[in-house]
């Protein structure tokens, strides 16, 4: 009798264990509702940390940013890499011998023709960045989308906060197409795959400039949220904009000062989110908010 309570006993103590793992592993992270105001740290905390590293990314969390904007590239061996460029940029970056990376030589470190082991060599946290003074410096290297994805879970998990977005700008223009990136259906792809593998499509918005990359979303991901990036020198209105692009996305995101109250209520009126990018004084952000917009990309979160 007593061998069958503790065999039971023990059952019970399995069961509970395996289902906390089970609602850790699939269970969609808590994250913002979608009225809330948005605050992105842009390139995690650009103006603060090495930017698209997980420095940066930390720094965002801890000043509570609700999604933390990235960018990503893919590498010779398929691997998403998060990089505003798809090479080493001669500002931030120092080979793996200490030399700095010029500003001659840069185009020719192309991630897309280096494999990943390659790429995590270089260094891109250790130089003063000219244009960032307040940004810290350390040793930091290009991430895994899926590592930073790990380790921001972890972070939030143990200091038991809410789960943040994932803004992910696809980096790809057609006249570079299988030069520095895949042609976008394949690299929507390889996103996608790491998106699916870390359970995060509730919580993952896929930007870009080039329509290409949200076209390609709509039709073979429509359940995932897109943000349509505007330039500041864009010669179209929002309606020749969206008829360019041939459908309405969950955000719009212009840079700021294309933003006017006219515009903040076109979105609305379109059922669309309005997110400009990037904004880095705490008077440009409070005469955002009073227009409305939905959101605000910013290089130093800690002016939200």
């Amino acid at each position: 009798m007593k061998r069958k309570t503790f065999f039971n006993y023990s059952l019970v103590v399995v069961a509970f264990f395996a289902a906390c793992h089970i609602s850790r592993k699939n269970v969609p992270p808590i994250a913002p509702q979608p009225e809330t105001f948005d605050t992105e740290g842009h390139r995690g905390a650009r103006g603060l940390a090495p930017e698209n590293t997980w420095p940066a990314f930390r720094t965002a969390l801890d000043l509570g940013v609700t999604t933390l904007e990235m960018d990503a590239v893919i590498t010779a061996d398929k691997k998403v890499v998060l990089s505003h460029e798809p090479f080493f940029n001669h500002e931030i970056s120092t080979h793996p011998d200490g030399k700095p990376v010029t500003e001659a030589e840069e185009k020719q470190l192309n991630i897309f023709k280096m494999p990943y082991a390659e790429v995590a060599r270089f260094d891109v946290g250790m130089r003063p960045h000219p244009r960032f003074p307040q940004q810290a410096k350390m040793k930091a290297t290009k991430p895994l989308l899926a590592d930073i994805i790990d380790s921001v879970r972890q972070y939030m998990m143990v200091s038991r906060r809410p789960f943040p977005y994932y803004n992910i700008e696809t980096k790809t223009q057609p006249s570079t197409d299988n030069i520095y990136h895949p042609e976008p259906g394949e690299f929507v792809e390889l996103l996608m795959k790491v998106v699916k593998e870390k359970q995060i499509e509730e919580q993952v918005i896929i930007q870009s400039f080039d329509f290409r990359t949200l076209q390609y979303l709509h039709k073979h991901y429509p359940a995932i949220k897109t943000a349509m990036l505007i330039e500041d020198n864009d010669p179209r209105d929002l309606t020749a904009q969206l008829k360019a692009l041939g459908f309405t996305p969950y955000i719009y995101s212009p840079a700021y000062k294309r933003v006017t109250k006219e515009l903040v209520e076109e979105c609305h009126a379109l059922q669309m989110r309005i997110v400009p990018w990037t904004v880095n004084t705490r008077e440009e952000i409070s005469q955002l908010k009073a227009l409305g917009v939905s959101g605000i990309i910013s290089d130093y979160p800690d002016l939200f």
